[in-house]
């Protein structure tokens, strides 16, 4: 990958949950500035991963954090709502890079490769792309990606929590837990449930 002047890794977090936005990072790092213990945000305590969010953020020649609302999770279905929120994050970071090219910073264009967690890529993107499985173990930048979503997720899933009281957002983050399939039974699906998603159809169609 050195032929390329920007190496961009991308990840989401949040496609399994029953509820909240599907996030999804991308991240140019800095070679001169790296970032020690960066892997797959899932192999890393949430203690971790708040250590490291910060760190990239201020030592990455540029960043983005996009998502996909709940209402485009219903309509698109989650796989196309998680490539659209990739979709954005990319087209955000090389807003910021083309701002900061006055600053002696890379300009995106043709020199840039997008690398993808996962095995498919969405449509539509400004640069090559790849598709790498189990990226985010392998590739800094797309561990620094995952990381980076999974943080602005959890951070708006306890803001969710306060605004929606009784589900336990903080805690299980939206995920299928069994407290959370507890708390939707008793109290039904609120706003910010994926009513497309099988456990939160099934009650809605006892409303």
């Amino acid at each position: 990958m050195s032929s390329f002047s920007l190496i961009i890794g991308v990840d989401e977090a949040g496609r399994g949950p029953w509820a909240g936005p599907v996030t999804a990072a991308a991240v140019v790092l800095d070679p001169t500035r790296p970032v020690e213990g960066l892997t797959d945000s899932k192999k890393l305590s949430e203690k971790a991963r708040d250590r490291l969010a910060p760190l990239i953020r201020e030592r990455a020649l540029a960043w983005s954090v996009a998502e996909a609302s709940v209402e485009e999770i219903d309509t698109l279905n989650i796989r196309q709502a998680t490539f659209l929120a990739m979709q954005r994050a990319v087209a955000d970071l090389f807003r910021t890079v083309s701002d900061k090219s006055g600053q002696n910073r890379t300009r995106p264009g043709t020199a840039a490769v997008i690398l993808i967690d996962g095995n498919a890529l969405p449509a539509n993107l400004p640069a090559p792309a790849r598709a790498i499985i189990k990226g985010d173990l392998t590739e800094p930048c797309i561990s620094a990606a995952s990381i980076l979503a999974k943080t602005h997720r959890d951070a708006q899933m306890a803001s969710l929590c306060i605004s929606y009281p009784g589900y336990g957002f903080s805690g299980h983050k939206g995920y299928g837990t069994a407290a959370h399939a507890e708390a939707l039974a008793r109290l039904g699906p609120c706003a910010v449930h994926r009513q497309s998603f099988a456990p939160v159809r099934a009650l809605l169609r006892h409303c």
